[in-house]
């Protein structure tokens, strides 16, 4: 009666672990390369303005109910966060942006949009001395019609 009882019990235990290691596996939506590209190439046309210091193509690139999040920021909504970037574009440190090759990843959001995870790297000028930054961040960006804008922005690892 013992070995049947322990018996039953592994097999019910490698059903559930089998089960599991099933379930964790399943991917709901993979992403299409068309999908991967059209957020590779907005990244890069985000940054290009950002890099460039050009609010007149940054700030449209962006959804008005922008929430922002920053682990050593908080929650920032979209007039502080574009008040930031005016002083910052001000700045005369030479602050640029490049994406880390190889972190991008793209998920697809059904009937909204997308999720870009990605570390970035950020240099500028400091003291006379060049500073080197690398962060992750994600963002979620909403397809409107055509048109591909972030609608939320978390960046962490600071």
């Amino acid at each position: 009666y013992m070995k049947t009882y322990l018996f039953s019990i592994y097999i019910i235990c490698n059903f559930l672990f089998a089960t599991t290691v099933i379930a964790q596996e399943k991917k709901v939506a993979s992403t299409s390369q068309v999908l991967y590209n059209e957020i590779a190439t907005m990244d890069t046309q985000l940054f290009e303005a950002f890099n460039a210091k050009d609010m007149s193509k940054f700030k449209p690139m962006f959804t008005e109910d922008l929430e922002w999040y920053q682990d050593n920021g908080g929650l920032l909504s979209h007039d502080t966060v574009f008040a930031n970037f005016e002083k910052m574009f001000k700045n005369e440190n030479k602050l640029t942006r490049t994406l880390v090759k190889g972190s991008l990843e793209v998920h697809p959001i059904k009937d909204f949009g997308a999720i870009e995870v990605a570390k970035h790297q950020f240099r500028h000028m400091e003291n006379g001395k060049e500073e080197v930054g690398t962060f992750k961040f994600v963002a979620i960006w909403k397809k409107i019609g055509n048109q591909w804008k972030v609608s939320r922005m978390i960046s962490y690892d600071h």
